[in-house]
């Protein structure tokens, strides 16, 4: 197994995730426990010390799936800013979930529904909240 990278989330991200997270059942959502797992060995910061890299809530990522070579280049939101775009990813998918705190150019194997495991690579924050000063998101 591989050893999990260093993860940083915003305070404020980590306490609406918390929040989130309470209600929710491990059949409404079966990465609970991973993503909790996540927020519990996370580096929580104020968001205005987030280094600009890292992958925020309300981030837009270009990221690999390693197993496909694909690439994709979304914005992490939470499930109520989910809309028919195409171009937004849930926390509360998989690929999500791995991507939450990451930094460029690192990696992460995560959980699949149903088995397996599949691996993220972050290539590059191309929008980060914090970094263009919006806070209060």
């Amino acid at each position: 197994m591989n050893i999990k990278p260093k993860i940083v989330i915003s305070a404020l991200d980590a306490q609406r995730l918390e929040k989130l997270l309470e209600p929710l059942t491990d059949d409404a959502f079966p990465g609970k426990v991973e993503l909790e797992a996540e927020l519990a060995r996370a580096e929580i910061v104020d968001p205005h010390a987030i280094p600009p890299t890292v992958v925020t809530m309300n981030s837009t990522v270009r990221f690999r799936v390693q197993s496909s070579a694909e690439e994709f280049t979304l914005t992490l939101v939470y499930p109520k800013d989910m809309d028919g775009s195409g171009g937004k990813i849930s926390i509360l998918a998989p690929v999500g979930s791995a991507l939450l705190g990451l930094s460029q150019g690192e990696e992460i194997e995560w959980p699949k529904p149903g088995g397996g495991l599949l691996k993220v690579r972050i290539e590059e924050v191309t929008y980060q909240p914090e970094r263009a000063g919006e806070y209060h998101r």
